[in-house]
């Protein structure tokens, strides 16, 4: 048996050879197209579904035998399997175990292999919905204390790694692995160059003055000349992620914080920066975020003009909890008021119907936006949009506007 799940090594499915060769050829197929992890976790759902097969369907020795009626019988087989650490394994480990499995079937499917069975055998309802809590970030009288307690440490070290990953928002992974030419000037300003990582994007992010200083005295103190890396251990070693996560939880036990997840540093800086205005765009830009939807997550946090509206009510609501009456006309406030009263402002490719006094959480992302509305007036420009997006090969972007287009013909029709 291998790896903490206790599950059998290829070589132990032996016994069904025509199921792991399938299995086998599919996983050296996509280790041509995904990341080495991507490769991992998928051997590692196929291996746990030869297992149960073994164990429970000993009359299957082909993929293309595989029926509706396995997978349904796998389900509550994997839901009992143990966790590490944990008596049964999570909700999101079952939603990638099945996903995974799933994906294997379809794309068999879709290269027309002909070990792959009859019809797909399972759905997108056969994953688990999981939880989609929002981020866990430290709120700002918290994050001023660790980056206290960091500052006080006499471990150089341990006050870098924290500046930088509060100061930056970078992934662990991202920081252990930067080069040491990361750093770099851009006209006057200096820039730290992220170079590709989990979504295979480079960026690059501004930096602050101080933290160029303090990585600066480290390298000097503690990094040989011609070590690739930017920031490594002082015996020379990269850092990993449970090195980092020490560090930061020996600066907050100081502080008299609880545990910290080092991600909690990514997500306190897309929160303090959300809530004193900084763009959606430039905050997705910041965290290397491909997709909006990602960014969006931390607009849920904090809504400015919600946060506003309720307080202005407050003291009318506590008095109708004080006396039997009926709540006063105006106990909305003048604000809400005007909230639901829609107006419409001209954009280049269409109207907002956003409330005038509601804080707009798009900005430059308009088409996105719910209160977005376009006609056929504006086709042209919508049209012009779309060529520009296909010409510089912006496929969500080209999609997007196609969409949009597809409804003003509808609705002109």
């Amino acid at each position: 048996m291998s790896g903490p799940l206790l599950l059998p090594t290829w070589e132990q499915l032996s016994d069904r050879p025509e199921i792991v060769a399938t299995m086998r050829r599919y996983l050296e197929q996509i280790a041509c197209v995904l990341r080495p992890g991507s490769v991992t976790g998928s051997d590692l759902a196929l291996r746990s579904f030869a297992a149960f097969l073994r164990e429970t369907a000993p009359e299957v020795t082909g993929v293309d035998q595989i029926t509706r009626r396995h997978v349904e019988d796998y389900k509550p087989w994997l839901a009992k399997r143990p966790g590490q650490n944990k008596a049964r394994l999570t909700t999101a480990t079952l939603a990638h175990r099945l996903g995974t499995l799933r994906m294997f079937f379809v794309r068999i499917d879709e290269w027309g292999w002909e070990q792959a069975p009859a019809r797909v055998p399972m759905f997108p309802g056969d994953l688990p919905r999981q939880d989609h809590p929002l981020p866990k970030a430290l709120d700002d009288a918290a994050a001023a204390q660790l980056l206290r307690a960091a500052q006080a440490q006499s471990r150089l070290l341990v006050r870098v790694t924290i500046e930088v990953l509060l100061r930056t928002g970078l992934r662990v992974s991202e920081f252990t692995a930067l080069p040491a030419d990361a750093v770099v000037q851009i006209g006057v300003a200096p820039w730290l160059h992220v170079p590709v990582g989990k979504l295979r994007e480079d960026r690059y992010l501004p930096l602050h003055p101080h933290v160029v200083t303090l990585i600066a005295d480290y390298r000097n103190q503690h990094v040989p000349t011609g070590h690739p890396l930017l920031v490594p251990r002082e015996n020379g070693r990269a850092l990993d992620r449970h090195t980092v996560t020490r560090f930061i939880n020996k600066a907050g036990a100081v502080a008299g914080l609880p545990h910290i997840h080092p991600h909690q540093l990514r997500h306190t800086l897309a929160t303090q920066a959300i809530n004193r205005g900084m763009s959606l765009e430039a905050i997705a830009a910041m965290l290397g975020h491909r997709s909006m939807d990602m960014t969006l997550r931390y607009a849920k946090i904090a809504n400015r003009t919600v946060a506003d509206e309720y307080f202005a009510v407050t003291d009318q609501v506590d008095a109708l909890y004080a006396q039997a009456g009926a709540l006063p006309a105006d106990a909305i406030g003048p604000k809400m008021a005007r909230l639901r009263r829609e107006h419409h402002r001209l954009l280049g490719n269409g109207h907002c119907i956003r409330p005038e006094e509601m804080d707009c959480a798009f900005e430059a992302i308009c088409e996105n936006c719910s209160f977005f509305q376009t006609s056929i007036e504006f086709r042209p420009t919508l049209q012009a949009q779309h060529d520009d997006a296909t010409a510089k090969q912006q496929t969500h972007r080209a999609e997007l506007f196609a969409g949009l287009l597809d409804r003003v013909n509808r609705d002109a029709s």
